[in-house]
């Protein structure tokens, strides 16, 4: 196993006022507990350091990227977990109403696929054939839709890298 050099506490700061600004210029926040919040942080900086991204710290990494896409922090599953909880599965981000306290933080059921049925769901999507000029591509954190050649290098909305745009036509 790969050992993990030590993550120190300016890593971890510098994780976190990134986290910060890029939730609140795509509309969401952190966890208002700084605690609680840094050491996801510091479980996001492990998962980096082991597999080269930063997997959510509360789920199984497999540790092969193309495998756990859907996971990379903020995951795929983080709009509809915060529109429907509240938060995230982790409960790194959170919504406007959990910050103003009129609503707590609560258990979030998961709603990641089964390794099988994210398989099936992968060979469902591929070979979709399109009337269009150009391909739609989405990115799968923020839905964000573009026709262009090539996916972006970075989503627009939510910063998300290359890897995590999908053809969705």
């Amino acid at each position: 196993m790969k050992k993990i050099e030590k993550i120190t506490q300016d890593e971890i700061d510098k994780l976190y006022k990134k986290l910060d600004i890029d939730a609140k210029s795509g509309g969401y926040h952190l966890n208002s507990d700084v605690s609680f919040t840094k050491d996801l942080c510091r479980g996001l900086r492990v998962n980096e350091k082991r597999y080269g991204y930063m997997a959510c710290p509360c789920r199984l990494a497999s540790g092969k990227k193309i495998e756990d896409l859907d996971i990379i922090c903020p995951c795929d599953y983080r709009n509809a977990d915060v529109s429907e909880y509240g938060s995230c599965y982790c409960a790194l981000y959170v919504s406007q109403a959990v910050l103003d306290k009129e609503k707590k933080i609560q258990s979030v059921p998961e709603r990641r696929p089964n390794p099988e049925e994210r398989l099936k769901m992968k060979k469902t999507t591929l070979g979709k054939i399109s009337s269009l000029s150009k391909p739609v591509w989405r990115c799968k954190v923020c839905g964000y839709l573009c026709g262009i050649d090539d996916s972006p290098d970075i989503c627009p909305i939510c910063k998300a890298k290359k890897d995590r745009f999908e053809r969705f036509i």
